[in-house]
């Protein structure tokens, strides 16, 4: 991997169409954090900030090793900010995370 990964995403929940919250593993030098629950404005303020958060999942019995999956983009729509993981979404996405 050659990016620098600040975060993994494994769950997201959902309100019509927006994220609520997102439960995720936030790097820690070089480890990363037990669960946290990140609700949508901080992890819309991290990423304008310029962190980089991926989806994915903590490969079991692994500590601190992730199956990562595609990164996690700020796309804007007229006056909306958008968080995705590919560029023509029309509201908030996730792919292939499960829903909690």
């Amino acid at each position: 991997m050659t990016k620098k990964i600040d975060g993994v995403i494994e769950a997201v929940r959902y309100k019509n169409g927006q994220i609520m919250i997102v439960r995720a593993y936030k790097r820690r030098g070089a480890t990363f954090s037990d669960l946290v629950l990140l609700e949508r404005k901080m992890l819309l303020e991290r990423l304008q900030k310029g962190q980089q958060y991926f989806t994915g999942a903590r490969e079991e019995l692994r500590a601190s090793t992730f199956k990562i999956g595609k990164p996690v983009l700020v796309i804007k729509l007229d006056d909306r900010e958008l968080l995705a993981t590919h560029k023509n979404a029309a509201c908030d996405e996730l792919e292939e995370v499960p829903i909690f």
